[in-house]
């Protein structure tokens, strides 16, 4: 059995330059301390790279030691399919004209824009522990870029939420969802990861500027929950009030839920699926630059 990996594990260039961070003298500007304190600047795009690959490792051998963290990934997208398929199923797809196989075929494809956006604040409460654990601290002081750091999370968060959508299709199968387009699946779930690697940033944003993964997790609570069931995720919008109606027509959620819903069983596409790049490209322009301004100003 392998060592349990340490939280502070690090970077193979970081650890080779951390001695000469901490044995300096004080008035003496090494090069390995200039580089500390102003990483961006002086790391190239290939070091970039491995620093981002070596802390994607580390994340990784992380939840290898903690196989718990998999839980949520694992469970969620079970409980959610049996859920709705068999307790809402029935009446909602006799609304729909299809009975319960006629809403499998519409729910499966909302849940997986679903899952890019539950499994998105993960991303923000793990980022708030290791800020409590001091392992952000250790990062901060070694020579490795900045963005690395936030970089490994999103990849792996990223991995996770793959993970979930597996689990996800698996369970939709025996349930009796039908895969008629395996291009437009594969479509699906990429639109899905392009969407939520861009909510990624709003939790990485919360999970530096709010004290504790607790607070995370409920303001995440807070924002999930009138998006996901204000949306046409689970049932169509038709029949909601006109003032809801109007908000799931701005919902992000809803035009990557029915853009899903077209590539995987037919019909209209175009325009969510642009509605969804849209608001993708929208939000990581705005957050991205303060979630890495805040995590290089947090002290």
């Amino acid at each position: 059995m392998s060592a349990r990996p340490s939280p502070t594990a690090t970077p193979p260039e970081a650890l080779r330059a951390a001695p000469s961070i901490t044995t300096a003298p004080a008035a003496t500007t090494t090069p390995a301390a200039t580089a500390a304190l102003a990483p961006d600047a002086r790391i190239s795009l290939r070091a970039h790279v491995r620093h981002t690959g070596a802390l994607v490792r580390r994340n990784l051998l992380w939840i290898r030691q903690d196989p718990e963290s998999m839980f949520d990934a694992l469970l969620m997208p079970i409980v959610f399919t049996l859920l709705f398929v068999y307790v809402f199923g029935g009446s909602i797809g006799q609304a729909l004209g299809g009975g319960q196989d006629g809403y499998v075929q519409y729910v499966i494809p909302g849940m997986i824009a679903m899952m890019s956006m539950t499994l998105s604040q993960g991303v923000g409460t793990g980022f708030s522990q290791d800020f409590n654990s001091g392992v952000m601290d250790r990062f901060r002081s070694l020579p490795i870029g900045r963005g690395s750091v936030l970089f490994a999370k999103i990849a792996v968060e990223m991995a996770r939420m793959l993970f979930a959508t597996t689990v996800l299709m698996i369970v939709a199968v025996l349930v009796g969802f039908d895969i008629d387009h395996w291009a437009g699946l594969f479509a699906a779930v990429g639109l899905s990861a392009v969407f939520a690697s861009s909510i990624m940033w709003v939790f990485l944003t919360l999970g530096v500027v709010l004290k504790n993964a607790q607070s995370v997790q409920a303001m995440g609570f807070m924002v999930l929950f009138p998006l996901q069931f204000g949306s046409s995720i689970f049932a169509p919008t038709q029949s909601m009030p006109g003032w809801l109606q109007s908000f799931t027509d701005y919902n992000p959620l809803s035009t990557l839920a029915d853009a899903a819903r077209g590539l995987m069983v037919g019909g209209p596409v175009a325009h969510d699926l642009w509605i969804t790049l849209g608001w993708a490209a929208a939000i990581t322009a705005v957050m991205a630059p303060i979630a890495i301004h805040k995590f290089r100003t947090k002290t």
